[in-house]
């Protein structure tokens, strides 16, 4: 079998695992949960078989030999347009992994944004302007990428070390999505690393990165076919740490109330924020039992 067959047959199986996952996706109608990731599957079903036939098309010099190019601009566009959907999916991720802690979603949101940017601007940064015609297109591609990947290792990383403050469980669909787009996001950083303009899309690195690929795409599948476990509730004590930061980040650039608390001078930050919240919190019970 020839290479070109074999990336080919590869190439249809991908297409295949990301048609069943796209049908699973929308039946269950979790693109109410995640539009973004809706919008990245719907544009891999559209863009496989058009880029498998000018893939093939390549091999047979349709088009006066300029299938290459056609190719060339077509995948590359498919991978930016993918980078920037995975930025969003990685928000989108993230809302739903903090949804019961509506004061540090805003606060991390913030932070996420301004992370993003700095790893883009480092990113962006390095990129080499050697190439003055459009081979400097996958270089900008693969820098873009590249931030996106290690944002997504970032969300896996903090979704594995607080599963269990955050009540997440493995059957999460949101914890699936984070684990496929962290297989997926190590496999496009290896690729961003070995990858060259001049290297041949037939190379065995290209064949285990398409591997990779279908694994995350059954990784997906599996979680999409599967009943997904409820999510526990989030039950705290009033006194608990999480409570209280997520107090606290709800309470930062609230303008509502304006609250005057006089302190010590030597006074800690922190103690002085506890104490406005505390406050707040007494007042908002005597409230509550007011109107009962």
């Amino acid at each position: 079998m020839s290479p070109q067959m074999a990336m080919s047959l590869m190439g249809g199986a991908e297409f295949v695992l990301s048609a069943a996952l796209g049908f699973l996706f929308f039946k269950r109608k979790l693109q109410q949960r995640f539009p973004a990731m809706g919008m990245y599957l719907a544009l891999r079903v559209a863009s496989t078989p058009v880029l498998l036939v000018l893939f093939y098309g390549q091999s047979q010099h349709w088009f006066n030999d300029y299938c290459f190019m056609v190719y060339f601009l077509a995948y590359w566009s498919v991978y930016i347009v993918s980078a920037v959907l995975l930025f969003f999916i990685c928000l989108e991720v993230f809302r739903s992994a903090l949804s019961a802690f509506s004061g540090l979603m805003k606060f991390g949101l913030v932070i996420f944004r301004w992370a993003a940017l700095a790893s883009m601007i480092v990113s962006f940064s390095t990129i080499s302007f050697e190439h003055r015609d459009f081979l400097i297109i996958p270089a900008i591609a693969f820098r873009l990428m590249r931030s996106v990947s290690i944002l997504e290792l970032c969300l896996l990383g903090f979704l594995c070390l607080s599963m269990n403050a955050l009540r997440l469980s493995v059957r999460s669909m949101t914890f699936g999505v984070a684990l496929g787009f962290g297989l997926m996001s190590a496999n496009d950083l290896v690729h961003a690393l070995v990858v060259s303009v001049q290297t041949s899309l037939t190379a065995p690195w290209q064949f285990v990165y398409q591997s990779l690929i279908l694994v995350t795409l059954g990784t997906w599948v599996t979680y999409c076919a599967l009943p997904e476990q409820a999510r526990q509730p989030v039950v705290m004590p009033v006194n608990s740490t999480i409570y209280r930061w997520n107090e606290i980040a709800s309470a930062l650039g609230h303008t509502g109330t304006q609250v005057a608390v006089q302190q010590p001078a030597n006074s800690f930050f922190l103690t002085d924020v506890e104490s406005v919240v505390d406050r707040v919190l007494n007042r908002n019970l005597k409230k509550r039992e007011s109107e009962l």
